[in-house]
């Protein structure tokens, strides 16, 4: 097994750095829930609704840079503990530790990013149907 370099170590974190970056990006808070004006929607009291509604629901789904850095780092822990298993039966444990760690780690950032715009806007749709408006999206 060839030894980790500084190079590589340096690469390696850039990767990891740079991926959270691009998937925490990708996932933002913009959505807005359409509401059925004619369906018992107190019309008063939408948009204070919808303000304090998307308040409560980012607080529930927690920001989605640190959740997609989260999924990152441990997607490239995973991946690089299995690409070692898969790169030591061929003979590179470190190559194969290098390339999981990669997949892995933009994997497990697309997902925690992913789940974390998901939890957003269930949580934003049950705040305001629990306050009587009726939710399409």
């Amino acid at each position: 097994m060839a030894p980790i370099t500084e190079k590589k170590a340096s690469r390696f974190i850039v990767t990891l750095g740079l991926a959270a970056w691009l998937v925490g990006g990708s996932v933002s808070y913009a959505w807005e829930p359409t509401i059925d004006p004619r369906v018992g929607s107190a019309q008063e009291t939408q948009s204070r609704d919808l303000a304090e509604c998307r308040e409560l629901a980012s607080n529930a789904s927690g920001d989605p840079a640190t959740e997609a850095f989260k999924g990152v780092v441990f997607g490239a822990l995973g991946g690089a503990a299995t690409g070692a298993i898969i790169g030591g039966v061929s003979g590179n444990a470190g190559k194969g530790a290098g390339y999981g760690a990669a997949i892995g780690g933009v994997g497990g950032g697309l997902y925690q990013g992913l789940s974390t715009d998901d939890h957003y806007k269930r949580s934003y749709v049950r705040c305001l149907e629990g306050r009587g408006h009726r939710v399409i999206n």
